[in-house]
């Protein structure tokens, strides 16, 4: 009997994009940008950056190479709540709305960090009535889907619990009706797994 299936996102839920994305900005104009606002859903919010020029934007853009998908940070307690969830007889998934170049590249990712994930799937990140993700969702028909995007969560059949992320509040995109569309609600990956392995 196969395992049952969890399907997890990477940024936000995994790991630490916006750690990252100052890593990257470090990378790119020689200096980490000072925090602004820790409890920022979007990195140019929490970081002090400034706006950037077209010439700017894409020396900046450059930095989101293959070496910065295979670097991100993990989130602190990611790595323990995936063992916890394999430990309780399930198997993981990254399900990332990533370029697929990259897909590789976040799998070296998440293995080095020590996560029990096997396999990516990057999507892509279109935006649309229907989640990216959807279709490989409803594909692997996982027994869960955990994202701290809503709007991710359009399209994924009825019968996969979908969890969100809630993680940092200030300018969330997570308002409104898409809201409606998960089934729990989380602060990070290990409430999510306190409350998957109680159930």
């Amino acid at each position: 009997m196969p395992r049952p299936l969890i399907a997890l996102d990477a940024d936000g839920v995994l790991l630490d994009f916006h750690l990252g994305y100052a890593g990257a900005w470090q990378r790119a104009f020689g200096h980490a940008p000072a925090e602004r606002d820790p409890q920022a859903y979007w990195p140019m919010d929490r970081w002090q950056v400034e706006r950037l020029d077209a010439a700017h934007r894409e020396r900046f853009r450059a930095a989101f190479d293959e070496q910065f998908w295979a670097t991100v940070p993990a989130i602190a307690g990611a790595v323990n709540a995936c063992r916890r969830l394999r430990a309780a007889g399930f198997d993981l998934v990254c399900v990332s709305a990533l370029d697929l170049e990259f897909e590789a590249a976040r799998l070296r990712n998440l293995r080095d960090l020590g996560f029990p994930i096997e396999r990516v799937i990057a999507t892509g990140n279109a935006e649309g009535s229907r989640s990216p993700k959807a279709d490989t969702i409803e594909h692997l028909r996982p027994v869960a889907f955990v994202d701290d995007y809503a709007a991710y969560m359009r399209g994924v059949p009825d019968d996969v619990h979908t969890a969100l992320i809630l993680r940092a509040p200030n300018g969330s995109p997570n308002v409104g009706a898409d809201l409606a569309l998960a089934k729990s609600v989380h602060q990070d990956l290990a409430a999510f797994a306190d409350h998957w392995i109680a159930r």
